[in-house]
């Protein structure tokens, strides 16, 4: 994991470049919704980081974005832009051991509500840090060219 000051999301595969985009990664099984791209919010990191009483950077966590003061839960099932990429919030990214293998750090229970998210990318850009994060309208995202009706994602709720 590197960070990097700009970045292009693909549409329908997720970050260039990634493990997921290129088709592999930990939990390359589960649907393509579910794994194009995750977001942490970079405050839930530092709380994660206190909690479990371990150094923890936000790249340790192995997402792909790190935002700064944005309610990344509330973004589940709905559609939202990374500056001019569109994507929609698959379900909140769960913790897992594998991370604590990675890291050696306990941090599962620390991260139950802190994991994230993971969202779909379905109008790819280049985006760049400070890149503003915003939610879209369902107007807006069938304006541009968004499923809709009942060709919309489906949302899965992972654990409450």
């Amino acid at each position: 994991m590197r960070r990097v000051p700009s970045a292009r999301l693909l549409a329908g595969r997720g970050l260039e470049g990634d493990r997921y985009a290129l088709g592999g990664g930990t939990w390359a099984q589960y649907p393509d919704l579910e794994k194009q791209l995750t977001l942490i919010d970079a405050a839930d990191v530092a709380a994660v980081a206190a909690e479990a009483g371990a150094e923890l950077t936000p790249g340790d966590t192995r997402r792909n974005l790190v935002t700064t003061g944005i309610d990344l839960p509330s973004l589940v099932g709905r559609w939202f832009a990374v500056g001019d990429a569109l994507l929609f919030g698959m379900k909140r990214c769960p913790p897992c051991t594998h991370l604590e293998r990675l890291t050696g750090a306990r941090l599962v229970k620390a991260m139950v509500h802190r994991g994230g998210i993971n969202a779909a990318v379905f109008t790819g850009a280049t985006i760049a840090e400070g890149a503003p994060v915003r939610p879209v309208t369902e107007q807006e995202a069938a304006g541009r060219g968004a499923p809709t009706g009942a060709d919309r994602p489906v949302p899965r709720i992972v654990g409450a």
